[in-house]
């Protein structure tokens, strides 16, 4: 399979209904929010669903979240040592890092879509640190208006330990978005895909992985349904360094409020600004 031989950007607009798409560590696990208000999703975890998605359809993962495991590794440096290849390379004293970084494109989908570091000690052999570049780059997700967020205090009434004599006096904090509307931009490069090795049929398969993006993402945070991805808009441009930049093709997708306080995804009309040569392709959520 050759590598991907034209420019590709995408939007997704997706919603949140008394869910928390992104609790913030540093703030009690609040909704993550800008100083305006606006509701924001990091573009890490939305590598973490996509990884997750890409794992659900079969897909070879390397960074695999714990309790999404699909092997029996606790570490990325066992999962590079599971490759006989890598193995080998780790335990020789000298590490060639090209060859290191091909074998690694090779075998895990994440890592020739978003690049990854290895850096890992010395075992018996050189040691390794590695880092690869990935094509795909993703936008941290803004909300397209301020957000309300909703704080529920809870209590705990079991007891964790034998022994101990606690009521349903020990209190907790659960914190959610009522309503919102996010949308995030990204873009696959081409020069990038040639040196990972990333395919037309691998954009193929990161495009069903937004369509999907939130299928078996189920939490307490984020109950079945909560999170709804609407639309994805996919621009493929007819070259490897693309018709437009980046940047232009995204202003290009315009929101427009049909009410002057949306309260739903219908309160809001997105409109295409055509741009000459490239075309669109519109996908619903599922």
């Amino acid at each position: 399979m050759t590598s991907l031989n034209h420019k590709i950007d995408f939007a997704v607009v997706l919603s949140v209904t008394k869910a928390n798409p992104n609790g913030d560590p540093l703030n009690g696990n609040r909704p993550r929010q800008n100083y305006d208000g606006y509701g924001e999703i990091s573009d890490v975890a939305l590598k973490r669903k996509i990884r997750n998605r890409l794992q659900d359809m079969g897909e070879s993962i390397f960074v695999q979240s714990n309790d999404r495991k699909s092997d029996s590794y606790g570490s990325l440096r066992e999962r590079a040592d599971a490759n006989a290849e890598l193995e080998k390379i780790l335990k020789s004293k000298t590490v060639s890092g090209d060859e290191f970084a091909n074998i690694a494109c090779g075998e895990w989908l994440d890592v020739r879509s978003f690049g990854q570091v290895f850096a890992f000690k010395a075992d018996k052999g050189a040691g390794v640190s590695v880092g690869i570049r990935g094509p795909v780059s993703i936008h941290t997700a803004t909300s397209l208006d301020p957000i309300d967020i909703t704080s529920m205090q809870i209590t705990k009434s079991v007891n964790s330990e034998p022994g101990t004599s606690r009521g349903s006096d020990t209190m907790g904090m659960k914190h959610r978005v009522d309503w919102g509307v996010y949308m995030f931009y990204g873009s696959i490069n081409t020069q990038l895909a040639e040196k990972t090795g990333f395919t037309n049929e691998d954009a193929e398969r990161f495009k069903n992985a937004l369509v999907s993006l939130f299928e078996n993402d189920a939490s307490s945070a984020r109950p079945e349904g909560s999170m709804e991805v609407h639309t994805v808009y996919w621009w493929e441009h007819n070259c490897k360094l693309g018709q437009y930049s980046s940047a232009k093709v995204h202003r290009s997708l315009k929101v427009e409020k049909r009410v002057e306080e949306p309260k739903s995804f219908e309160d809001y009309e997105f409109v295409i600004q055509p741009l000459e040569g490239l075309k669109v392709e519109v996908i619903d959520g599922q």
